[in-house]
């Protein structure tokens, strides 16, 4: 197996900036794949020249479809990070292609604020919601973000300022590495009406006001935060309810009835690239997962919608589930047990008397453990105070042999 393709990373002085050695392998190409702003004014050889085409997908098919030829791929800064080579490695065989890294926008960013990366989070908002702040702001973060643009910039600060972190320090830094290089500081709430070049990278040191509003990453978030009908896994089950799912990077899960879908977004908070499935066949607890995704930062949460047995067929294996409603149902128990992969991780709460004997004969069945979760709340009592328990919960905890 030989190499016929190399992602070059450039910065923003373009392919003239290249050292020699990646400037001779674009030359010697037979294919060159960039963006139009990378492309612009370049020369390049002789090789047949493509700008990426929308959907994305079809360029790689085109891509993959060169096997055997010289190509080569142009990316902004490092192709690993947030980059096109991440993408094009899940589907060509490494040993067929060579990266060449330029400096990324979060090195070049690091260098001129004097942050030490290793205590930063990074992460893209290009193309994508800037909801996925909502989990890293935090009192005293600092975040770095590849931007959409201008819009992103006070997207963010609008953000910021409904969480009460108004005073977060805003720096965007404009095409580092050129001529035009520009560095703003600013609020949050001093940028509105602020104008910002496209291609920028922004820079946030989280700040909170008294009375902000701080929603931890660790499971357990008030039951407040979320938008509910009463169906909710209570705040301190919840939690103990991701403990015992154990949210991993990467790792997907089925939150099976999801309600208003709170398990499931604390899973996807919990680890960096952790996904999840909500099934839920209630249309307005449907809106309600949604609505609680985009707002806690879980935008990408896949939700979906009508009657659970039938939906759970022709989805990506989960590494957990979690079966929240339907507990008594044979059916759904059957169809997520078949679907769980050996080393699996199932988790069932159940309130009900019903539900509970469901939940014993599995055990029985099945092994794993049991475990009775009772949570009591200061409650007035006259002139006195006393402690009121919350209804129990049984909880089953399984790993598929």
């Amino acid at each position: 197996m030989s190499v016929w393709l190399t992602i070059l990373g450039i910065g923003t002085n373009g392919i003239d900036g290249l050292p020699s050695a990646a400037r001779s392998i674009l030359d010697s190409s037979e294919i060159v794949v960039g963006s139009e702003r990378i492309l612009k004014n370049s020369q390049i050889g002789n090789a047949e020249i493509h700008t990426w085409t929308s959907p994305l997908e079809d360029m790689l098919d085109r891509i993959e479809g060169w096997n055997g030829r010289n190509v080569t791929v142009l990316a902004t800064g490092d192709p690993m990070h947030y980059g096109i080579g991440a993408t094009l490695t899940r589907r060509i065989s490494p040993e067929e292609m060579t990266i060449i890294p330029s400096p990324s926008a979060f090195s070049l960013a690091a260098a001129r604020l004097f942050w030490p990366l290793q205590e930063v989070e990074t992460l893209s908002l290009h193309g994508r919601s800037v909801s996925l702040l909502e989990p890293f702001i935090q009192p005293d973060a600092k975040l770095l973000a590849l931007t959409g643009g201008n819009e992103t910039i006070h997207e963010a600060a609008n953000l910021l300022c409904a969480r009460g972190f108004g005073t977060s320090k805003l720096t965007v830094l404009e095409n580092m590495g050129s001529a035009n290089e520009r560095v703003v500081t600013l609020a949050a709430d001093d940028s509105s009406g602020q104008e910002f070049c496209e291609f920028n990278t922004l820079a946030i040191e989280c700040i909170a006001s008294p009375g902000a509003q701080i929603l931890p990453r660790a499971p357990g978030l008030l039951d407040d935060a979320y938008t509910h009908d009463g169906q909710l896994t209570k705040r301190e089950v919840r939690a103990i309810t991701l403990s015992a799912l154990a949210s991993t990077p990467g790792a997907l899960l089925w939150d099976v009835g999801a309600g208003c879908g709170s398990v499931a977004i604390e899973w996807i908070r919990a680890s960096r690239g952790a996904r999840a499935i909500a099934f839920e066949r209630h249309k307005g607890r449907i809106r309600m997962i949604a609505e609680n995704a985009v707002a806690l930062g879980a935008p990408d949460l896949d939700v979906v919608a009508g009657d659970v047995e039938q939906s759970l067929e022709g989805h990506a294996s989960p590494s957990a589930i979690f079966l929240g409603g339907a507990v008594t149902s044979d059916g759904v128990f059957e169809a997520c047990w078949a679907a769980l992969p050996s080393g699996g991780r199932l988790v069932a709460n159940a309130v009900t008397l019903e539900g509970e004997a469901t939940l014993i004969a599995r055990h029985q069945a099945h092994g794993g453990e049991l475990v009775r979760i009772t949570v009591s709340h200061v409650t007035p009592v006259g002139t006195r105070r006393a402690m009121r328990p919350r209804m129990s919960v049984l909880q089953w905890r399984v790993t598929r042999a």
